[in-house]
């Protein structure tokens, strides 16, 4: 029943029961009615009254409870009850003691056939198998990777920045080189050595030059190819842009390991009496003749080093099989300045820019080699490989230089 209808009602009953029909000075109904009316509005103050005072107590009471505690300053009131709030800490993300479990590599590796980021990506990369080397193509272009040596040669893949698959660049090559830059390629192919640029993942203004069996690329020295030449016949330089075949070999430099940033290349030659393997700067426009060397501690020649981007380290294994570390400002003296540098080098070395050099060791465990601490008389030792299966021996991926 509405308002409106009991004051009806309440009106006939009470005036059916008024004795006399002259009209009442008073309007009893109407009393009725207005003290219904007072009481529910004292009520409905005196609700609002209470709930006033609870919601003040509430406030007061989560501003004590949210406010800073044993610190001045004013309190953080909230108020209601936000979806998702709780005080308890989110809980912070753990990172393992340093030496302890495995480690990120700072640079990109090839594991199998799986591409592992520096960022934590991965990616499978379909049909490329058995890579030995591995660099980076500038810009953003993706990565060049070189097969080890199998019954049906070499391959070297084009692995696109997109996602896409691998493609083939070379197959059946007898040696391929990459140059440190990501930008040109050399390779032997059949009686030919032929040399490319990478733009893209094409190759582009090929040339291809005669060379006697059994001389490969090993290396670049600006444009221009260094070739190991067969039976210990030293090292020449074929300057492809000029066409013609690779000048006169330099039967003394044994092996090369990269280039300075002023364009002269590291290597070693074989100097003094007795001949021994000697560190040098070789010049490429004058057939590598040495213009700086420097003898002392016993160096292999199985070619495995590079140089830092800086040109100022080189990193190569001692004659005992364990990792030295040269300091090439010191070259022109009576012996160079070197250092022991943790287990010896098996595969391919990449310095960061930072200015460590990284290699994989007989063990698959990675090693860092970072100079000033090894001139502080530290050991580098290798540490297992974060996502890299037991017995696989990943692949350091050279970073391009800036």
């Amino acid at each position: 029943m509405t308002e409106d209808e009991l004051e009806r009602a309440l009106r006939q009953t009470l005036a059916g029961r008024v004795a006399t029909p002259r009209p009442l000075v008073a309007d009893p109904a109407g009393a009725v009615l207005r003290r219904a009316r007072g009481a529910a509005r004292r009520r409905t103050l005196t609700g609002l009254a209470l709930a006033g005072v609870a919601t003040v107590l509430v406030t007061t009471g989560m501003a004590q409870l949210g406010g800073p505690t044993g610190h001045s300053g004013t309190p953080t009131v909230v108020l209601g009850d936000p979806g998702g709030f709780s005080p308890v800490p989110l809980p912070t993300a753990s990172s393992p003691a340093p030496g302890k479990g495995p480690i990120r590599a700072e640079l990109d590796l090839i594991v199998g056939s799986r591409l592992e980021t520096s960022g934590g990506e991965r990616r499978e990369l379909i049909g490329l198998s058995g890579a030995e080397q591995a660099q980076r193509v500038p810009d953003y272009g993706g990565w060049l990777v070189t097969s080890a040596a199998t019954a049906a040669g070499r391959t070297l893949w084009w692995v696109p920045p997109n996602g896409s698959d691998p493609q083939v660049l070379l197959a059946g090559a007898d040696a391929v080189v990459v140059a440190t830059d990501g930008r040109q390629v050399a390779w032997r192919d059949g009686a030919y050595l032929a040399a490319a640029g990478v733009v893209g993942g094409q190759l582009l203004a090929s040339s291809r030059t005669p060379a006697p069996v059994g001389a490969v690329p090993i290396g670049f020295a600006g444009d221009a190819v260094l070739v190991r030449q067969p039976d210990r016949g030293g090292i020449s330089v074929w300057r492809r842009p000029v066409g013609g075949v690779p000048g006169p070999a330099n039967p003394d430099v044994l092996t090369v390991y990269g280039t300075l940033p002023d364009g002269r290349v590291v290597g070693l030659v074989s100097a003094g009496t007795p001949r021994q393997p000697c560190v040098a700067l070789l010049d490429p426009a004058r057939e590598l003749v040495p213009v700086r060397t420097a003898c002392g501690t016993a160096v292999a020649t199985d070619g495995l080093g590079a140089v830092s981007a800086d040109g100022r380290w080189l990193l190569l294994n001692a004659a005992r099989r364990d990792a030295l570390l040269v300091d090439l400002a010191s070259l022109g003296g009576a012996t160079a300045a070197t250092h022991p540098a943790g287990p010896a080098v098996t595969g391919a070395v990449a310095w960061t820019r930072s200015g460590a050099a990284l290699h994989v060791d007989a063990t698959g465990g990675l090693v860092r080699v970072r100079p000033d601490r090894v001139l502080a008389g530290e050991r580098p030792t290798a540490s297992a490989l974060d996502a890299v299966p037991p017995g696989e021996r990943p692949v350091v991926v050279a970073d391009t230089r800036s």
